[in-house]
């Protein structure tokens, strides 16, 4: 779970999610799924929140049955596929949810 504060502090990081959401053409319901993954999870490193931003973007968007590529996502946020496929899962798991197993 996570603070009203962690909000504030972490606007700019919110409205990339936004920003991404729009280019991915996501609904509100993964948009706001994908937001409570990264809040939930966010890390201390500055250098960690765009990776943990599309992380989240990736995992929100199966949450809520919008299923988009790693790629497509990785491109919206600005890192690499990678980054999405190697952090995804334990994001998940980090949040208390339970990855696919596929």
């Amino acid at each position: 779970m996570y603070r009203a504060t962690d909000q504030v502090e972490n606007e700019e990081w919110l409205a990339a999610i936004d920003d991404a959401a729009e280019r991915l053409d996501l609904g509100s319901d993964a948009k706001s799924r994908a937001v409570d993954l990264f809040l939930s999870t966010v890390p201390d490193s500055e250098r960690s929140k765009r990776a943990t931003v599309a992380a989240s973007l990736y995992a929100g968007a199966l949450i809520a049955g919008e299923r988009r590529s790693q790629s497509a996502v990785a491109d919206a946020v600005g890192v690499a596929r990678l980054t999405v496929q190697k952090r995804w899962k334990d994001l998940m798991e980090e949040a208390g949810l339970e990855p696919p197993a596929w």
